[in-house]
């Protein structure tokens, strides 16, 4: 289940939250002020891989699992 990300327009905090894909853009509250003017905010995760004696560093904002391999198409999601 993916942890998502959340701003309180209320109290300006910021809280994570895990929670099923499908739900992800349901209506939630602040744990900080119980406001409900909340808005999921964008999530982003870095990767670090390291072959034949080089670096490389990836920051993705989401997609499927086939992306990370460079093939994004096969999955319908781009």
């Amino acid at each position: 289940m993916p942890i998502y990300e959340y701003s309180c327009a209320d109290c300006q905090q910021t809280f994570e939250k895990m929670r099923p894909m499908s739900r992800a853009d349901d209506a939630i509250s602040c744990p900080d002020c119980g406001g409900v003017q909340t808005k999921r905010g964008l999530s982003l995760f870095a990767a670090l891989s390291r072959g034949n004696g080089e670096s490389s560093h990836a920051v993705s904002g989401g997609g499927c699992g086939n992306c990370g391999s460079g093939n994004c198409g096969s999955c319908g999601h781009h």
